[in-house]
């Protein structure tokens, strides 16, 4: 069927939401933006930061306001009064710093990627089953008000039936950074491509079969990559993502009765537009960077908390998982193997 309009966002007003009390796993620059956007926008309070160097927690304890500053993670997962913790320190270390988090009884939502490989989300959500606490991957864009409108259309048949998915992110990083440190799991594919790993995943299901080629960057991780897969249903998705320079960086829908695009910067707060063959739709939303759009994740574990629930069903564990398993398996066929460079996955 063919809509009259886009729908609005069923996002509930963040300033809505019960307050908790969270702490902050790990003070670098994601973590900031994630504090910035809670303090901003949601009545959460970030009460502590951990640092295995106690000098960088107390530094950003000052900058945000945040009263307790620890200098271990063991000592953050131990605080009384931490009701939930966001894990945001370096890939690797994901899948140890989840686990100390809901071991020592704290509700937890873990920087992307979740864990280095499907294996270790596995082992994250068989804790998070084990110790009945809410478990998810702090995958931001899955919780703001446009990918609600986009899930809206999609179960409207707003576009027909999906025949196909294309996505791509490409960024350029100045030398030093981490994504081109082989010891933290650098390259594109775990911090930007598995954006459109999961917008593709969550729209067709897991892969049935991959298609991928990457090129080596001369720092020692790969530099790009394209895959294209087949999913349920005779349905395909085309992927690409690189660390030397922008691409379009949008979501392309493909349906039998219209194209449903996610506009630049797909990850981030902004519009959308849906055409047809005898017109076109928008959903204007202001563009936003981390720090306006971060806290939606946040209050939707709040709220799913409150209610007891442990997941939320707008990005689950098994979600992350399927998204991981092509991760894997695009990996595998570049030639990317993290366990070369020490990493456990």
């Amino acid at each position: 069927m063919t809509l009259a309009s886009l729908p609005t966002p069923r996002t509930p007003d963040p300033m809505d939401a019960p307050t908790l009390r969270w702490g902050v796993m790990g003070p670098g620059w994601i973590a900031s933006q994630f504090t910035q956007s809670l303090q901003a926008h949601t009545r959460q309070e970030v009460v502590a930061v951990g640092s295995r160097a106690l000098p960088r927690a107390q530094e950003f304890a000052d900058k945000h306001g945040v009263r307790t500053a620890v200098g271990s993670y063991e000592e953050l997962a131990a605080l009384d009064d931490v009701d939930i913790v966001y894990v945001a320190t370096p890939h690797p270390a994901h899948l140890e710093h989840a686990i100390l988090s809901l071991e020592s009884g704290k509700h937890v939502i873990v920087e992307k990627p979740i864990g280095l490989s499907a294996g270790q989300a596995r082992e994250i959500a068989a804790v998070a089953q084990r110790t009945g606490l809410y478990c998810a991957e702090a995958l931001w864009t899955m919780f703001l008000p446009k990918w609600d409108v986009v899930r809206q259309v999609v179960e409207l048949g707003g576009i027909g039936e999906i025949t196909s998915v294309h996505s791509d992110y490409g960024e350029s990083f100045p030398d030093g950074h981490r994504v081109f440190d082989p010891a933290l799991a650098g390259g594109p594919l775990l911090d930007l491509g598995i954006y459109p790993l999961a917008f593709v995943t969550s729209l067709l299901g897991p892969y049935e079969s991959i298609a991928a080629l990457g090129q080596p960057d001369p720092h020692g991780v790969n530099g790009q990559l394209g895959a294209a897969m087949t999913h349920a249903g005779g349905t395909l998705s085309v992927i690409s993502t690189t660390l030397h320079g922008f691409l379009a960086n949008q979501v392309t829908i493909v349906g039998t009765e219209g194209v449903l695009t996610v506009e630049p910067t797909h990850h981030s707060p902004g519009p959308l537009t849906l055409r047809y063959a005898d017109r076109t739709l928008t959903y204007d939303e202001a563009p936003g960077n981390q720090a306006s759009g971060l806290h939606f994740q946040a209050v939707e574990a709040v709220r799913r908390i409150a209610a007891a629930e442990t997941q939320t069903p707008l990005w689950t564990l098994d979600d992350s998982v399927v998204a991981l398993e092509a991760s894997d398996e695009i990996r595998r066929q570049i030639g990317d193997d993290l366990t070369a460079a020490g990493l456990h996955e």
